[in-house]
């Protein structure tokens, strides 16, 4: 196959759908077949000595993504110059993007002098926030054109391209996956954890999208109902003060857990522990989830799911079987759907059952990265 070099800012140890995504299916390329090119980070020499093919790290960040701005157009120019270089000295035959903007530009630039073709991944949420600045707007239609492949999350993510970007011969679909092995139900080990709790969590970055306030806001609800009831949050980001505080305004701080970022072991102990997994997101101007690995973790540890009725979500479950979509954009449907789920726990307990068969079937990263060779090859 041809040799690909592989640019993404968000790769492991940066916590993030996108980058786990990215290291599950490329280390299971062949050896000496792939090169990655990613951000600094203090804490990456652990983790890329795990990595089976070399890891470039550079600084990917930029608080401009714009060429009209001295440090936008410096940053694209750097990276640029570092791409030109790496694909020199490694010899590239194909460079793969983690986004359009801002990794696809220095791609462009780079298929112009190298004549090097690209392909990007396409989120969803990615796409829709371009189209609030007129400027990655253009720049996103850029890289568009030329760009060999688009690889969309879902198909939702596949339909927001066809419909409102014009992208269809060169749209392929290429969902994320899971480590089944990794990621495996705890079977009949007593829970630790949470004694005495009907525990509902969620994991992801605390932005409005994740629904994490819209889930506070249904807990007073649910605990009318369900006293036992107990919601863990896993995750960091910049609405944490904000949740906080929404917590103890509706005094359900008691009963909400803000367990920050957390090891690997840790977050199997959660998904294996927990009773219900909510992501609770809903659409936010033009931001939206474009799949949600993070539920097929959940499904693959044997726990049943719930999403918001809003981007590619719909995508990661059999609904009704393996776990329910729900409008989340206001608290009250959310507190009548768990509490008409916890009223028939051997019904949820089933669904558990039907998500690990689920992600058995259709979504092992071993599977996937398969189909990504052939497809990328």
């Amino acid at each position: 196959m041809r040799k690909v070099l592989l640019i993404s800012e968000v790769f492991p140890p940066v916590h993030g759908g996108s980058g786990r995504w990215f290291w599950e299916i490329y280390r299971r390329f062949p050896p000496g077949s792939v090169e990655v090119c990613t951000d600094r980070h203090p804490e990456a020499s652990e983790s890329d000595d795990k990595f089976p093919h070399n890891i470039n790290r550079t600084q990917l960040s930029s608080k401009e993504w714009g060429i009209t701005s001295l440090e936008g157009l410096t940053f694209y120019l750097r990276i640029f110059r570092y791409l030109d270089k790496l694909c020199q000295s490694q010899l590239i035959e194909q460079v793969h993007c983690g986004r359009i903007i801002p990794e696809g530009l220095p791609a462009l630039l780079n298929k112009f002098r190298r004549g090097i073709p690209y392909t990007c991944y396409v989120h969803g949420e990615d796409v829709e926030v371009a189209r609030t600045s007129r400027e990655i707007t253009f720049l996103t239609k850029l890289v568009m054109r030329h760009a060999e492949k688009l690889i969309a999350n879902s198909e939702n993510t596949a339909e927001i391209l066809r419909a409102r970007w014009g992208i269809d011969d060169q749209l392929l679909v290429m969902t994320p996956g899971v480590d089944i092995n990794g990621f495996f139900p705890m079977g009949s080990t007593p829970r630790t954890r949470w004694r005495n709790k009907r525990v509902v969590l969620t994991v992801g970055r605390l932005q409005k999208r994740k629904g994490q306030d819209m889930m506070i806001r249904a807990l007073p609800a649910i605990r009318e109902k369900i006293p036992e009831i107990y919601y863990c949050v896993v995750g960091g980001g910049e609405e944490e003060k904000f949740l906080r505080a929404l917590a103890e305004s509706l005094d359900v701080e008691d009963i909400v857990e803000f367990s920050g970022e957390l090891n690997d072991t840790e977050m199997l102990e959660c998904y294996q522990q927990c009773d219900l997994f909510a992501l609770p997101n809903r659409r936010i101007n033009n931001d939206d989830e474009g799949f949600g690995m993070v539920l097929l973790e959940a499904e693959s540890c044997g726990c049943p799911v719930l999403a918001g009725d809003s981007g590619g979500t719909r995508e990661t479950m059999i609904p009704g079987e393996t776990g329910v979509i729900v409008d989340c954009t206001a608290p009250e449907p959310l507190a009548r759907t768990i509490i008409q789920l916890f009223s028939d726990i051997p019904a949820l307990k089933k669904m558990g059952v039907a998500g690990r068969s689920l992600v058995e079937r259709r979504f092992s990263w071993d599977s996937l990265a398969s189909k990504a060779i052939d497809k990328l090859a």
